[in-house]
């Protein structure tokens, strides 16, 4: 069982994260995300269980425990979603809004 948790204090390491969850079972990995450029948390990660009651179990006795003055949320994790190849936000196209394009206009 794939796990999100979120409104995580910025000094929760993976360890931390992992201590949590095996209270209520084995855990398979914690991993706490961190911004690419600077290494600081974003504030959420992801926990696995592989039983799937134990999981279940976890999440109920740790949705909104506070740790280090923060609730934390945590529910199932959602599949992640492919990446297009264009690597952008939506791929508009065209010239936009460009009140100049039916000719005459200054450049």
């Amino acid at each position: 069982m794939n796990i999100y948790v979120s409104n995580l204090s910025f000094n929760t390491s993976d360890a931390e994260l992992s201590e949590l969850f095996s209270a209520f079972g084995e855990v398979s990995s914690a991993k706490v995300i961190t911004d690419r450029e600077t290494g600081r948390s974003r504030g959420f990660g992801f926990v696995e269980m592989p039983s799937e009651d134990e999981g279940k179990d976890a999440m109920l006795g740790l949705n909104n425990k506070e740790v280090e003055g923060r609730a934390m949320s945590v529910s199932v994790a959602k599949e992640r979603e492919e990446r297009s190849s264009n690597g952008g936000g939506g791929n508009r196209g065209g010239y936009g809004n460009n009140r100049n394009s039916g000719g005459g206009g200054r450049w």
